[in-house]
């Protein structure tokens, strides 16, 4: 079993709230028997109480299982547990490659996941195939699945939400593939709305949240906890922003969130990131946009700090794409300047709100 990564010291102490998606075996895990052999398996009460759990921390749930399909789901739905599950992988195929859809599919790194299985030989499996999941024997699950690496610091409002917004995702996904037109067409046809205000005392939660949970729209990799956003967000010298995302099949929450200081000659930008969910709305530029109209009406110049952590590219694409150059390099460490005489306007295909 596996529930941290060796370093030159020995095993180091995982970080709270890690896990993101908790993936489960079926057969003699989430019920007592095997399906296939007798279709009156006894679910395990301990086991759903682990999912609805998990589920309303904003902890995520999904199957993997060499079951049949057909089989295996009308099973699920006779419990009511079939609505608990994203993207569940049920089929022949070995138990990494259903993993691997399903952080695909989800927009999550490998190493947010937790695979929970009866057998040795397919923890061994995954193990050795994806060494970042982390691995946990049902036997022992109950004391596993409560270690702090399985329970984020806060569960804000949008934690109970989230099985949600991404069953709404999923739902997207699904019409743009049947979508017949141009990628921009079918952005228009969401009707997406992006409000952008100043963060409130009760966005703080959330806000440190996303510093903890967004890794490949990240521009330096720093997390913030809720005292420091606190003291930032009261500064006269600084400026804390959230964003959120709403669309016609129902809102993203929070997406994004930007700290600037307010100095002269130039406004820093040091912290923006917007979380994965959206990677692919087209929106990664509104808000960065938005903050470079602020400092031109101030009449400052703009730099943002860049750290390179070997998973943002996206931002540094998001940055460059904005007009924004390379000043000056410490290591990983790049100050971007940004050319504020031609600011994008978002695109057309999203209705920006500010909230003043």
């Amino acid at each position: 079993m596996t529930t941290a990564a060796l370093d030159e010291r020995g095993w180091t102490k995982p970080a709270q709230g890690k896990i993101k998606c908790v993936v489960w075996d079926l057969d003699n895990t989430l019920w007592d028997g095997v399906l296939l052999e007798d279709d009156a398996v006894a679910v395990r009460q301990s086991v759903v109480d682990h999912i609805h759990r998990l589920d309303a921390m904003g902890v995520l749930n999904s199957v993997a299982s060499k079951n049949d399909h057909e089989a295996a789901m009308a099973k699920l739905t006779e419990l009511g547990l079939a609505e608990m599950f994203l993207f569940p992988q049920i089929s022949w195929n070995a138990k990494s490659s259903s993993i691997e859809r399903i952080a695909a599919k989800l927009n999550l790194g490998l190493d947010a996941f937790a695979f929970v299985d009866d057998q040795e030989f397919e923890l061994a499996e995954v193990g050795h195939a994806l060494p970042q999941v982390t691995c946990v024997d049902s036997a022992v699950m109950d004391e596993v699945l409560r270690r702090p690496e399985f329970r984020p610091r806060f569960v804000t409002d949008e934690s109970a939400q989230r099985r949600g917004m991404y069953q709404s995702q999923l739902a997207r996904d699904e019409i743009e593939s049947d979508f017949v037109g141009t990628s921009e067409e079918f952005l228009a046809s969401l009707g997406m709305t992006f409000t952008i205000a100043p963060a409130r005392r009760e966005d703080l939660q959330r806000a440190e949240e996303l510093t903890v949970r967004t890794n490949q729209l990240n521009s330096t990799g720093r997390t913030y906890s809720y005292d420091e956003l606190d003291e930032l967000r009261e500064s006269p010298d600084h400026l804390l922003l959230v964003a959120s995302l709403t669309d016609r099949f129902g809102s993203y929450g929070k997406i994004g969130l930007a700290l600037v200081e307010k100095g002269s000659p130039d406004w820093r930008l040091n912290m923006m990131l917007m979380s994965c969910r959206v990677m692919s709305r087209g929106v990664g530029t509104v808000l960065l946009g938005h903050i470079m109209g602020l400092a031109r009406a101030a009449g400052a110049g703009l730099r943002a700090d860049f750290v390179e952590t070997g998973r943002n590219r996206m931002m540094q694409i998001t940055y460059a794409f904005s007009g924004f150059r390379e000043a000056s390099r410490d290591g990983k460490h790049v100050v971007l300047a940004a050319d504020l005489s031609q600011i994008q306007p978002p695109p057309g295909y999203v209705v920006m709100e500010v909230v003043e």
